[in-house]
């Protein structure tokens, strides 16, 4: 009997995938070889850049921008992390923004690049929900782009050399910043009750972001028929198994296990749906935010975005 193929493969263990990570769902047909890489982001660079691994969780707008510049892989739609982002931005209390609009005509930082989910949805937020022009804002990036070849509109610049952003938001030389972790009595949160904020924006809207999916290298799509399926299905599997944990209370409810409750309960379904359809409008709401803020062209469609086979599947 033939050995089965395994494939390199990074996701970070949570929720949702631990099931697939521990062992008690097993896919058909091969055998994930998992890698662990800490921090995460890293593996995402590793892929972008180098086609490290054969399978590996990715920052759906990093895929975007990716697929964008012909990278060569391509997703399928396991939406592995999904969160809220009203609570992403931090403001200096002493720098007179009283509301978010107040932003326009200042310098606002972004953790590490432009094309950094939490920041482009954090962005949405502030456009959709608090009529801010991003066109006027300035914003200053802590770090780079993973897909190096991306170039930003004019109004991002990169921070000044042997700065670090916390330290400028603390100091007012930036008035916010989005991705940032910032422990200081001037630094409070730009929109209050962020939590209860992203879970009315769920009510009102349906749209539970979506932050992180799953890529396949193209040549292993192109050799192996059936493979995307089979990802999709294992990952779907894992899932379900802690949807079903979550449905029957037998999950403490604390971080993220909390927040999938909260959206349970008002959505009254699977909070962490996984295929294209149950998510259509929540993926189509980032391709907007993505072309708005000079991410994306102007072409891009969502069944361009994710292997073929997959289209139909849902889990």
């Amino acid at each position: 009997m033939s050995a089965l193929q395994k494939y390199k493969s990074v996701t970070r263990t949570q929720a949702a995938n631990a099931a697939l990570k521990d062992g008690r769902v097993q896919p058909r047909g091969f055998e994930f070889d998992w890698v662990e890489v800490d921090p995460l982001i890293a593996a995402f660079r590793r892929m972008v850049r180098g086609y490290e691994f054969d399978i590996c969780e990715l920052a759906i707008t990093t895929y975007m921008c990716a697929k964008a510049h012909k990278k060569e892989f391509t997703a399928i739609p396991v939406f592995i992390v999904r969160a809220f982002h009203h609570g992403a931005i931090l403001v200096n209390k002493n720098a007179g923004i009283n509301s978010p609009k107040d932003l326009e005509g200042k310098r606002v930082g972004v953790n590490r690049g432009y094309t950094v989910t939490t920041g482009v949805w954090a962005r949405g937020v502030l456009q959709d929900e608090y009529g801010v022009d991003l066109s006027k804002v300035n914003w200053v990036l802590s770090g780079d782009e993973h897909v190096a070849e991306y170039k930003a509109p004019s109004n991002v610049v990169p921070i000044e050399a042997g700065k670090k952003m916390e330290d400028m938001l603390v100091s007012g030389e930036l008035v916010a910043a989005i991705g940032v972790s910032v422990n200081h009595p001037d630094i409070v949160p730009l929109i209050p009750d962020a939590d209860e904020a992203g879970f009315a924006s769920l009510a009102r809207t349906g749209h539970y972001p979506i932050n992180h999916l799953v890529v396949i290298r193209n040549e292993l799509l192109e050799a192996n028929p059936g493979l995307a399926t089979e990802v999709f299905n294992a990952f779907a599997q894992a899932k379900q198994l802690y949807v079903e944990q979550l449905k029957a209370g037998n999950i403490e409810l604390k971080g993220d296990a909390l927040m999938h409750k909260r959206v349970m309960d008002i959505t009254g379904g699977d909070p962490m749906p996984y295929g294209i359809e149950p998510n259509r409008a929540v993926i189509e709401n980032l391709i907007s935010h993505a072309k708005k803020q000079g991410i994306l062209g102007g072409s891009e469609r969502i069944e361009d975005l994710f292997a073929k086979e997959t289209l139909g599947l849902i889990g």
